[in-house]
């Protein structure tokens, strides 16, 4: 997960209100829901003693024209007195429920798990000519979120399909339409590589057909072959091939959320038996506070009651996150950065 634009977020002043809004179906009566729901949670706020300029922050966000979108994609929205610090959609599952948190610092604990199953990734739709490349966020269980988009064809106008009659032999007319792929696939991978330096995504996903994803795949660098990952399903000729693609997408996310939640367990059962990780609310925070945390982990469902200032003293010290299934004192663990014994020595 990247923590930069929560690092922004723990750097202003608190106290913070922070609002979750949960996604729902979207109706004719959206504004009235929106609005009731929003009141409902204002009420909770005044009541735990957000100023005035907190809340109007909070309505200026969260009732707007297009409230529809509010009603339907969901929000986390967190403000203090100077204004909002956070405002995003909010994937989480419907039946999540709405919640509203006050205090000195933000409540962030189920945006970050959110984070955490959310997987970063650069989709090339090749063929002959190019690839489309989207740049997406996907989660197992939510649509995927386009983040931006390009098109990337080759300069060349010549036809890679069909031959001018009596210009060249039939081998000269195949040498150079392979040339031609070779070219187009060329200027997809540098546009890639570009992405990747940029983004540092998780995975790269080449789909398409056959002969464009072979000669993209040719063409892109060690480092983005590390990240590489392939489907033969779906594509963009209609809604059904869209659907497969990124019913594919999904698959490919999940596995990879698995396969990082196995590695965080197997890292903690490692480090608990070299003396490298602790357990519970009390030794987190105060090997957080320190500075001693490379690897905060989160129960994967249910929070534990006082993270929300153990991930602010995390992302300013520049901690990792992950999420484990094992049984874990409060629903939180942290691997170290160095012994156990050092990190809470008084």
């Amino acid at each position: 997960m990247n923590i930069e634009n929560l690092r922004t977020v723990y750097d202003n002043q608190g106290p913070f209100a922070t609002v979750y809004l949960e996604g729902r179906s979207p109706a004719a009566d959206a504004e009235k829901q929106v609005r009731l729901r929003w009141d409902e949670l204002r009420e909770n706020l005044a009541s735990a003693g957000a100023a005035d300029e907190i809340l109007k922050n909070l309505d200026d966000t969260l009732i707007v024209e297009d409230i529809t979108e509010v009603q339907t994609d969901g929000r986390i929205v967190v403000a203090n007195a100077a204004g909002v610090v956070l405002d995003e959609h909010w994937d989480a599952a419907l039946g999540t429920g709405d919640t509203a948190h006050y205090g000195q610092v933000p409540e962030l604990g189920a945006y970050v798990r959110e984070g955490c199953r959310l997987v970063d990734m650069v989709l090339v739709i090749a063929n002959q000519e190019g690839a489309t490349i989207r740049e997406l966020r996907v989660s197992p269980q939510h649509e995927a979120t386009q983040q931006d988009e390009s098109v990337v064809s080759g300069d060349n106008d010549e036809d890679i399909h069909a031959p001018r009659q009596g210009a060249l032999s039939h081998n000269q007319i195949r040498r150079r339409a392979d040339e031609i792929v070779k070219d187009n696939a060329r200027a997809v991978a540098d546009q890639v590589d570009q992405i990747v330096r940029a983004r540092e995504p998780d995975l790269v996903v080449v789909a398409g057909e056959v002969q464009g994803r072979t000669a993209v795949k040719a063409e892109l660098s060690t480092r983005v072959t590390e990240l590489l990952e392939e489907t033969d399903q779906g594509g963009t000729d209609d809604d059904a091939a869209e659907d497969a693609l990124y019913d594919a997408l999904k698959s490919l996310a999940s596995d990879r959320v698995q396969a990082k939640q196995t590695e965080d367990s197997e890292n903690l059962s490692y480090s608990k038996a070299h003396d490298l990780a602790v357990e519970g609310q009390e030794k987190v925070s105060q090997a957080v506070g320190r500075g001693a945390v490379a690897t905060v982990l989160l129960n994967y469902d249910v929070g534990s009651e006082g993270e929300g200032a153990i991930l602010a003293d995390a992302v300013l010290s520049s901690a990792g996150f992950g999420l484990v299934d094992a049984d874990v004192a409060d629903g939180i663990a942290a691997i170290l950065r160095y012994d156990a014994a050092t990190a809470l020595a008084d």
